[in-house]
Parts: C-alpha cells; sequence; structure tokens
C-alpha cells in the first residue's frame, strides 16, 4: 500500500479517485452518467473518504479480469500516483476475481459502489436490528467473494500437496460465515416476529399506519420531527438514519396514527441490502398509506422517482394507497415550481412551513378516511351502528321515520374494505333532519 504523507491518529486517511464504466449497450445520457458519478462522490463523502479525481470510460463489454479496460488500468495507476491516492472506488459491483486483479497491480484498496454503502451502513447502524441487518448484508456480499478465492487455490492441482493450510482456512472461514449467516437469519426472524405482533396489535385496535418513503436524503426525518415533535437525526447527507422510527401523529380530525420513516432507497441499492434491511422494509409493505417523499429541488427527481417504485416493486408494495409529497419547494424558483408536476394524489410542500404541514396533515387523513357516506338503520339494530363507529368517524346523527337513524360517516377505506359490505343494505342518499342537539 502506498503510503501518504496524511495520517490521523496513525490511521491513513482514505483518499481515492472514482471509477466509472459506461457500457455503449446502454445508451446512458451524460446527464445520467454524471449524476451518477456525483452520487458517488456524496456516498464517499459521507463514509469519510477524500475524493480527489474521477475516471470515466466507455466502453462495449466489460473487461472479465479487469472490469476496465487494461489500458484504462494504467491510466488510474497514473492518476492514483499523481494524487498520491490509496483508493480506488468503483461505481459499480466487482467480481471477487476483479477486485483481487485491481489490488494486485495497482497496489492500492479496491472498494467497488456496494461495498461503500454497506460501509456506511455500517457506520449508522445504532440499533440491535440495525447492526444485525448489516452484518447479514456483508456476510452476503462477502462469502461468494471468499469462495472465488477457494476456487483459485484449488486450481493449483488438487491432491496430495496442495491441501495446504490457506485452503484449509477459506474452508474453515466459508463455514464459520454460513453458520453466522444463519444465525442472523434466526435472529433477524424474531425480529419480524415481534414487529408483526405489534402492527396486529395496532390493527386490531384500529390505528393506522403510514410510511414515510423516498429517496435517500429527500427530507422524511425532518418531516417526521416536524410532524410529530420529535428528535430523530437528520441531516443534508446520505443515509442520515438507517433504524425506522415510529411516532404517533394526530390529524385533524383527533385521530391518531403511527407514522414511520424507513430508510432511504438510491440507486443500485444493493441486492444483499434489500433482503437483509426486508425486516424493516416491511414496514412499508404492511401500512395502510404510503407516503412517498420527494427531493423537488433535485434535478434527478423523475430518476429518483423511478428507482423508489422499483424498489417498493421488488418489496410488492406498489399497489398500495399512495400519496406523493413533492419537499423542499422552498428551495425552487418561482417558475421552477411552476413546472413541478403535482397533479392527482400529489402535494407540494416544506417541511420547514407550518402551513404546508396542516395540509399534508390534512391530505393524509383525506387519503385514510375517504368519502363521507349516509347510512339509514333501523334503531334496534345496535350492532350495525357499533359497526359504523368501527368502520368510520360519525360527523352527523339524525333521526327520520319509522324508527330509523341517519349517520353520516367518514369512512376509513381499509376498514370498510374489511366489513362495510354489512352495511352496503343501509347505504342511502337521502337527507334527513338533525335531531336537536345531536348534530356535530
Amino acid at each position: 500500500m502506498k503510503q501518504t504523507s496524511h495520517e490521523i491518529t496513525g490511521h491513513q486517511l482514505d483518499k481515492a479517485v472514482l471509477v466509472s464504466l459506461v457500457l455503449k449497450s446502454n445508451r446512458v445520457s451524460e446527464e445520467m452518467i454524471q449524476y451518477s458519478l456525483n452520487e458517488l462522490v456524496s456516498l464517499a463523502e459521507t463514509a469519510g473518504v477524500q475524493v480527489l479525481d474521477s475516471l470515466v470510460q466507455s466502453k462495449d463489454s466489460v473487461d472479465s479480469k479487469w472490469f476496465i479496460g487494461k489500458g484504462k488500468v494504467e491510466e488510474l495507476r497514473v492518476l492514483l500516483d499523481t494524487h498520491g491516492a490509496n483508493t480506488a472506488i468503483f461505481d459499480q459491483e466487482l467480481s471477487g476475481a476483479q477486485v483481487r486483479n485491481l489490488e494486485q497491480s495497482l497496489d492500492v484498496k479496491i472498494i467497488d459502489r456496494t461495498q461503500l454503502i454497506l460501509d456506511i451502513f455500517a457506520q449508522r447502524s445504532k440499533t440491535r436490528e440495525g447492526i444485525l441487518q448489516v452484518e447479514l448484508a456483508q456476510l452476503s456480499y462477502l462469502l461468494p467473494r471468499l469462495s472465488g478465492q477457494g476456487k483459485n487455490l484449488s486450481r493449483l492441482g488438487g491432491g496430495v500437496g496442495t491441501r495446504g493450510p490457506g485452503e484449509t482456512k477459506l474452508e474453515t472461514d466459508r463455514r464459520h460465515i454460513r453458520d453466522r449467516i444463519t444465525e442472523l437469519k434466526n435472529n433477524l426472524h424474531e425480529v419480524v416476529r415481534h414487529r408483526t405482533l405489534h402492527r396486529e396489535r395496532r390493527k386490531k385496535i384500529g390505528v393506522y399506519q403510514v410510511a414515510l418513503a423516498g429517496y435517500t436524503n429527500a427530507g422524511k426525518s425532518t418531516l417526521l420531527n416536524r410532524l410529530t415533535e420529535s428528535d430523530v437525526y437528520a441531516q443534508n447527507q446520505l443515509f442520515a438514519t438507517l433504524d425506522p422510527t415510529s411516532r404517533n401523529l394526530q390529524l385533524p380530525n383527533g385521530q391518531e396514527i403511527v407514522l414511520t420513516d424507513t430508510v432511504g432507497f438510491i440507486q443500485n441499492l444493493p441486492h444483499n441490502l434489500v433482503s437483509a434491511f426486508r425486516a424493516t422494509l416491511e414496514e412499508v409493505c404492511e401500512a395502510d398509506l404510503i407516503v412517498h417523499v420527494v427531493d423537488s429541488s433535485s434535478e434527478m427527481r423523475e430518476q429518483q422517482m423511478r428507482v423508489v417504485d422499483k424498489v417498493l416493486e421488488e418489496l410488492d408494495a406498489h399497489g398500495k394507497e399512495r400519496l406523493t409529497v413533492f419537499n423542499k419547494i422552498d428551495l425552487l424558483k418561482a417558475e421552477e415550481l411552476d413546472w413541478l408536476n403535482a397533479a392527482g394524489d400529489t402535494l407540494r410542500v416544506s417541511a420547514m412551513v407550518d402551513n404546508d404541514l396542516e395540509k399534508l396533515k390534512l391530505a393524509i387523513e383525506e387519503k385514510l378516511m375517504g368519502d363521507t357516506k349516509t347510512f339509514l338503520i333501523p334503531a334496534d339494530r345496535g350492532e350495525m351502528i357499533a359497526l359504523l363507529y368501527r368502520v368510520g368517524d360519525v360527523t352527523e346523527q339524525a333521526v327520520g321515520e319509522d324508527d330509523l337513524l341517519q349517520f353520516k360517516v367518514r369512512i376509513k377505506n381499509s376498514e370498510y374494505e374489511k366489513s362495510g359490505y354489512k352495511l352496503t343494505p343501509y347505504l342511502q342518499g337521502a337527507e334527513l333532519e338533525p335531531v336537536q342537539g345531536e348534530a356535530d
């Protein structure tokens, strides 16, 4: 490893050159190439790495040995030497063989995008659950690469004279890793079981669950803090918070719901991370409403929204009731605000403006509660009246002829779908005079 003059308390500072390979067949725009590279810079800086330069190659196919072309490897060597860098960070995932070949040739640390994100997650995880999930993702990433080394050693000839301590140690390491992965999965299974029990308990008492989802650094934690007067860690950086945080939120009609801040998404989110964090991301799957928070100030917001849609589809949550919230509109110019598409189930807000927060609460309430319906129920059908109060909020009560009571109810969509069909015969459109003193 090359030595640099910059050392902090005996630890060599990571100074990196970034590398990206663009396949011509993908037909990626220059804007997307630059965006991906800028995001890699942000990831590196979040991990505590000093970025010195970058190198981009456009190529027909991936080099199986070096990932980039042999000539670009030499160009990368010159860049590393010029800047005194000790790390090369690749924007794509590398195979174990490619990492080893590049390390041997360049004599620097080789990190790919997946490993970089895993490192950030390892730094940020605070709860036992988060730590378990990150470790599972790291070991799942490491295992096939460790196996690759074992295969290389086995090619030495096999049989007598080749069963050295190196191969034996790798076999032992593989066994330990597999055992640890099994143990972590069992522990996380317990986490899932506990989460399921909590969710079922909330559903039994009729508590709505709303999940904040979106691209990393879209402002989800800030919205949670402002809406619920909490103090969840929130900074203008990627993956500021990893562990899901749930807080109670009171809607304008007095209804209390549970609002959950989930881990942010990112393009090319490592599959191992999606699998490991499935217990956490299930909060999105089980929510009655997903609030998709978008950073409206980002030039790549459309691309970021597509990434979130893709991850939600992977989680089988793409069909959920959803409200799209364009956040950070205070950072937009007037003409940019006019261009912002906010039609349909969308809202434009700034987490720092109180009036916008009230608009968001009302929008959440409307999405959860649904339309107002009118029911005519015989006064002696107490069980039907009780059901009305379970499936919605009774906003008005009146009395009519023939011992019929009229109820205007703001229906809770999810609850009505479960049991509302029992009320369908009583669904009416007739208007009656409110009973004196009983109308809300």
